[in-house]
């Protein structure tokens, strides 16, 4: 089954940089894809909004949040994924997120001027892990024995600049 997507929407928050425990840094944001179009029988026209949650890994990220900003028009390529964690009160919760492979502005009523970057870092260009962790994401990995998400332990990423210490408030996402 393949779960790839292409997406073309507008920024609804700007992109928020992170890093993992182990240094990876994770951008998020939101964009929302409109719809529209005539009703046959009224002729009048019609519009639907759908909002989604992007995930870029690594200098995507990066890139994305130096780049972009709430409100630009943008296209956005990735796989949906399924992400689950428990609350401190012990609420089983999950979304679905678009772990975007490519993000790039959208120049049909705009102008972009793209400017590379050196890529002899040693990062990895786009994407993030091959292989996509739930369980680091969500707060696991090898951090104390805390395999079951945000459970007492250090949550998987913090802002940018910030130590990642603390927990999460009981009714949010775990990042």
């Amino acid at each position: 089954m393949s779960s790839n997507v292409t997406l073309i929407g507008n920024i609804t928050r700007d992109p928020e940089l992170r890093y993992t425990a182990g240094g990876q840094a994770i951008a998020t944001f939101g964009i929302a894809v409109n719809r529209r179009w005539q009703n046959r029988q009224s002729q009048a026209w019609e519009e639907s909004t759908s909002f989604f949650d992007i995930v870029c890994w690594g200098d995507l990220g990066t890139n994305v949040t130096d780049s972009l900003g709430k409100g630009d028009r943008v296209i956005v390529s990735g796989r949906l994924e399924q992400r689950s964690w428990e609350t401190q009160d012990g609420e089983k919760r999950s979304k679905i997120e678009v772990v975007a492979d490519e993000v790039g502005p959208s120049v049909r009523w705009a102008v972009a001027r793209p400017e590379k970057t050196d890529r002899r870092g040693g990062g990895q260009q786009g994407g993030g892990p091959a292989a996509y962790s739930q369980q680091a994401y969500a707060g696991g990995g090898n951090q104390g024995g805390n395999q079951g998400g945000n459970q007492g332990g250090q949550p998987a990423y913090a802002p940018a600049g910030a130590p990642a210490a603390g927990g999460f408030d009981s009714d949010e996402e775990p990042f």
